[in-house]
């Protein structure tokens, strides 16, 4: 349903209103042996009816039809599992993994060992055979960051499907101001030269807000837990560590809990009794979709962001785990996507399918004419502040029994990476896709995530 707001004084810093809480609408070996056998995307977690707003929005924004948004959606959630698996497998060898093709079917895999090419193909995977290994160029990328922090040079990411550095600037002459300083081999690094300057979407304007300090104005991410406490994740940059919050009503609703801007674009409110978290986001038409988990979506993956502004919009991931400079600071491990967005826009919710991915943090451009948007992914939030994501499937699956008072058990709430160890119920088991482990996704009753070693 949708709701009036009294206008409030003051600039506001619009958070993209997602989730709705009560009574606000939602917003190695040298060859490795051969993966196991890959179960079907049926089977993988939380595929199942996508709701309307979904299909709608892809059709629209990457010119699908229905049939191929469908597809695309169950061809995402399958490749996931099959990425982490051949990444585990070759270790360090591995240099990325991408998704293409109009339907996503198209699953390559980076090494820099071509002896991986057959277990690569074996697993219905497209062979990349690249030169540097990946660490390297983690390397790279970090001596650019710790050197660039000049608006001049705002974006620095690693190409996966270029195996190079991506330096993005204002100028040829300050992207290379920036290698010399950093003392990288240029050979490694790519530059884009480009007039966008990301900023984060703050804006007076917007729908289904909350209130900080009774002046500046947001909308609501993701719902979350903290043990009794209810609330919602947002992005750090809508308010600092204890200010008050009002719910679109101007009913007294809660407070910042924690907040890191910049460095990380990540906070996260706690509510009072009259509000409750739920898992809907507020999709086109003012339709809900229900979060499933938080399960990390792929390079290539499609992506859709709910906004105040500018409302319902989708695209794909580009690159994960890069840095933006703001006029504010740097802000590391986001993500960079084609979704466009706006002031107003801002912290609100980024979801694949039916997995959360993040809170919007800035961009540049707009939805006329396109733009670059950026998000901090959900799981590090999550992690960082100790909070469970308020999921539809929270509710089912059978209860396991945790192993998470000892070293290495899996316990419920955690958050696990590709390549994470666990053990339960005696059984050891490896994490194939990044997410927040949930009852109902317990390692033995989800194949898609964990793989017994």
């Amino acid at each position: 349903m949708a709701h009036r707001h009294a206008a409030a004084g003051g600039a506001a810093l619009t958070v993209l209103g997602a989730l709705v809480l009560a009574g606000l609408p939602a917003a190695a070996a040298a060859e490795p042996p051969a993966p196991p056998p890959v179960p079907s995307a049926a089977g993988a977690p939380g595929v199942g009816e996508p709701s309307p707003a979904m299909l709608r929005a892809l059709e629209r924004d990457l010119k699908l039809t229905e049939a191929q948004a469908r597809a695309r959606l169950v061809n995402e959630a399958e490749a996931g599992s099959r990425a982490g698996r051949l990444q585990n497998a070759l270790g360090e060898r591995f240099a990325g993994a991408w998704l293409s093709g109009l339907t996503s079917a198209d699953l390559s895999v980076a090494t820099t060992d071509v002896a991986d090419t057959p277990a690569i193909e074996a697993a219905g995977a497209r062979a990349v055979v690249v030169k540097t290994p990946l660490e390297e160029l983690k390397a790279v990328r970090a001596k650019l960051d710790a050197t660039g922090k000049a608006v001049d040079t705002p974006v620095r990411y690693i190409d996966v499907r270029t195996n190079r550095v991506t330096v993005q600037a204002t100028s040829r002459a300050a992207a290379d101001t920036l290698v010399a300083a950093a003392g990288v081999d240029s050979a490694l690094v790519d530059v884009q030269v480009s007039a966008d300057q990301p900023h984060a979407l703050y804006d007076i304007r917007g729908g289904d807000p909350f209130y900080i300090d009774g002046t500046a104005r947001c909308s609501v991410g993701f719902g979350v837990t903290k043990g009794d406490q209810q609330g919602f994740a947002t992005a750090g940059h809508c308010g600092q560590a204890g200010a008050t919050t009002t719910g679109y009503n101007q009913v007294a609703q809660g407070t910042f809990q924690a907040s890191v801007f910049p460095g990380n674009d990540m906070a996260w409110v706690g509510v009072n009794s009259d509000w409750t978290a739920t898992p809907a986001v507020k999709g086109e038409g003012d339709q809900d979709v229900q979060t499933a988990g938080s399960v990390q979506a792929l390079t290539g993956a499609a992506v859709c962001r709910s906004g105040s502004t500018t409302g319902w919009h989708c695209g794909t991931i580009q690159q994960h785990d890069t840095s933006v400079t703001y006029a504010e600071g740097t802000v590391d491990g986001v993500t960079r996507t084609t979704v466009c967005a706006e002031p107003g826009d801002s912290g609100g919710s980024f979801i694949s399918g039916v997995q959360a991915q993040g809170v919007t943090s800035g961009g540049s451009g707009d939805c006329t004419r396109g733009g670059t948007t950026f998000y901090q992914p959900i799981n590090p939030l999550l992690s960082a502040y100790g909070l469970t994501l308020k999921t539809s499937t929270a509710e089912s699956g059978t209860p396991a029994p945790e192993d998470g008072g000892q070293a290495g058990g899996w316990a419920a709430g955690r958050v696990y990476e590709v390549g994470a160890r666990v053990t339960l119920g005696g059984v050891s088991y490896e994490c194939l896709q990044a997410h927040q482990a949930q009852t109902a996704w317990q390692p033995a009753l989800a194949p898609e995530l964990w793989q017994p070693v």
